[in-house]
């Protein structure tokens, strides 16, 4: 059954007249515990719900580790969906889904003394015009920048977004900051914001890219338009590295 919180957000953003052509982003957080191993998850997530996932047409699943030895552990993973229903579609398909029922058992019938976390935060994020679908990034990625842009309100949130749309990309492509996926969140503690996350191959092509960044022309002239002031008023930040079974 389509979740109740979910199905608000669906018929509440179907108003919005590019809605049917957006990707939907599922984005989890698990914390997990200092004193408990995690290979029930961790096999839960390789051996039966990405391969259920792609069975279902949810394809190039990410899962990541924040990079450094930052306690408590955290794992991201990322989904993307064709649509709010696709998602809804989908997660009924997998309680259906023999295989991966059979392949989930382990997680699914474990103590909670076996869990490694308490819960996971699940934030949905809806891509937008400039950037409506999910790139896979190059194979040799091994760092990963996962960035929040939180604004005071949702026009600040709007004229942020304008921004990406109308300039900010093409400066992204021309500086080297290859982009995974872009969105505004629909949901989540951080509202209201939007999410990102670009791909690199190591610490030197990270820093190298954005070096590129502030001294652009186009950048250099739009941080001056009044159209754009105050539109946001906090980043978050946090690098990753894709574990081996991840798809990105």
């Amino acid at each position: 059954m389509f979740p109740r919180f979910l199905l608000f957000l669906f018929f509440g953003l179907m108003t919005f007249p590019s809605f049917g052509q957006s990707k939907i982003y599922e984005l989890r957080v698990y914390e997990l515990d200092f004193f408990k191993p995690a290979e029930v998850l961790h096999t839960y997530l390789e051996k039966a719900l990405i391969p259920g996932l792609n069975r279902h047409g949810v394809a190039h699943v990410g899962v990541f580790e924040e990079a450094g030895e930052a306690l408590p552990k955290k794992l991201y993973l990322l989904m993307a969906y064709d649509s709010l229903e696709a998602y809804g579609t989908v997660t009924d398909a997998l309680r259906e889904d023999s295989e991966y029922l059979a392949a989930a058992r382990p997680y699914m019938e474990a103590s909670e003394a076996k869990i490694p976390y308490t819960r996971y935060e699940s934030s949905f994020i809806r891509s937008v015009s400039g950037f409506p679908d999910l790139v896979k990034p190059a194979a040799d990625s091994g760092l990963f920048e996962l960035r929040i842009y939180e604004s005071h309100n949702e026009d600040a949130l709007r004229r942020k977004v304008k921004m990406f749309n109308d300039s900010e990309f093409k400066i992204f492509e021309e500086v080297g900051l290859p982009l995974v996926f872009f969105g505004e969140n629909i949901s989540g503690h951080q509202m209201p914001c939007l999410t990102y996350l670009l791909a690199f191959k190591d610490e030197a092509g990270h820093k190298e890219a954005w070096s590129r960044f502030g001294p652009h022309p186009e950048w250099q002239r739009i941080t001056q338009l009044q159209e754009y002031a105050n539109a946001m008023n906090d980043i978050t930040r946090v690098f990753l590295r894709p574990l081996g079974y991840s798809q990105l």
